[in-house]
């Protein structure tokens, strides 16, 4: 089974990237996960250069959401909301309609935030678009707040927020196994 993980952050060594970099060593045997790195490639979202002709960036995009059986996607908050990148992102992942690759795929949502509420506004609305494009978000999204104290030197050093985690990626796993049986 392989996860594919979208981090919403270009910046390198960016609190998200952090928080996702922990998620492998959280799956069982068997199951892979890696970061897509090539979401500050793609092109604004145009129709006009959709289709057969897409973009080399576009196409490699959609064949990596196609290998994959789920989806780690993670934001942080940029006014409010998620950022732009990421949501470029998702509406090339939401093309052509009815045969989009992101159409079904289980999705986990993490979002972090310096700030107390863990990017709360940027979770709600990545959850929404996620399941407007297609994808099958979980129910229990997960905000990580004062995320530059609680992952630390690639470590998740705050217990609740590691057991939560666990806890996602796990139901992640077992929805993925799910798809890939039906």
């Amino acid at each position: 089974m392989k996860i594919l993980m979208l981090v919403g952050s270009l910046r390198a060594g960016s609190w998200t990237g952090e928080l996702v970099a922990t998620v492998p060593g959280l799956l069982p045997e068997g199951v892979r996960a890696e970061v897509y790195a090539g979401l500050g490639d793609l092109p604004h979202y145009d129709q006009d250069l959709d289709g057969d002709a897409a973009p080399a960036s576009v196409l490699a995009f959609r064949e990596a959401l196609g290998g994959a059986d789920a989806l780690v996607v993670a934001t942080p908050e940029y006014n409010g909301s998620i950022p732009g990148v990421l949501k470029n992102a998702i509406d090339w992942a939401s093309r052509p309609r009815g045969a989009a690759p992101i159409d079904g795929l289980p999705a986990a949502v993490l979002s972090v935030s310096p700030s107390p509420r863990g990017a709360q506004w940027a979770r709600e609305d990545l959850v929404k678009v996620l399941r407007v494009a297609g994808a099958q978000p979980l129910d229990d999204a997960l905000g990580v707040a004062t995320v530059h104290e609680t992952v630390v030197d690639g470590a998740i050093t705050d217990a609740d927020v590691e057991a939560a985690l666990r806890l996602l990626v796990g139901r992640l796993v077992d929805a993925g196994r799910e798809r890939v049986a039906a």
